[in-house]
């Protein structure tokens, strides 16, 4: 790992900032819990569930606000291209994967930001639960975590399904919003097994998620 403390750019900043206004504006309570467990040091994967597309925003101001890293996030592909929130995940320094297929160039750019010291965010179900529940992890956050020794920090996010629910353009007034931080961590690789590794390291990961979360948004974690 080379990077130590990238300068995080004026515009990442800028956006955090009026993000973070527009939700005091619009009466929306962030409540942060586990700050203590958020490390100041570089090329830390952060995997959290996906109820929202408002979960990267709100996990980005936040680990800004304690430790100054920047988080830059995996998304869909075509996430990309939706109006407004394309941009904003692009200005955030997102990028895009292909779903459904293994994809190598996202895989090449995962490794890049974790290279890099900046901090990398993943949601381990691969796309937002329209139940609540806690899915099924796919293999992808396990395996970077593996390859590259990277810590996980894990995080729970509750209430940003009410705040910004699936299918709406535009988020909710007066909702809150729970993030609960857990210990990072770094999975067991063996010498042996690698796909077994990646198993076990990926159902590692939910119960960790599963424990920073309310019992009704656990599902079978």
């Amino acid at each position: 790992m080379t990077g130590g403390r990238p300068a995080i750019p004026f515009a990442f900043r800028y956006l955090n900032a009026l993000t973070s206004l527009g939700l005091r504006l619009g009466g929306i309570q962030t409540v942060v819990e586990g700050a203590e467990h958020v490390p100041d040091r570089p090329g830390v994967i952060v995997a959290s569930n996906h109820l929202s597309i408002a979960d990267p925003l709100l996990i980005s101001i936040t680990v800004e606000r304690l430790v100054r890293r920047r988080v830059r996030y995996m998304a869909k592909a075509e996430a990309l291209d939706w109006p407004g929130i394309g941009r904003l995940l692009l200005a955030y320094g997102g990028f895009g994967v292909r779903r459904g297929r293994p994809d190598r160039e996202a895989y090449r750019m995962a490794r890049a930001v974790i290279g890099s010291g900046d901090w990398l965010g993943l949601a381990p179900e691969g796309t937002r639960s329209r139940t609540g529940f806690l899915a099924e992890p796919k293999p992808g956050v396990a395996l970077l975590a593996l390859r590259t020794g990277a810590p996980i920090l894990p995080v729970g996010i509750a209430g940003t399904e009410r705040l910004w629910p699936i299918g709406a353009r535009l988020p909710r007034l007066g909702s809150s919003v729970t993030l609960q931080f857990g210990a990072p961590y770094q999975p067991v690789a063996s010498p042996t097994d690698r796909r077994a590794a990646v198993d076990a390291a990926s159902q590692e990961l939910m119960g960790r998620i599963a424990e920073l979360l309310p019992p009704g948004y656990r599902g079978r974690f």
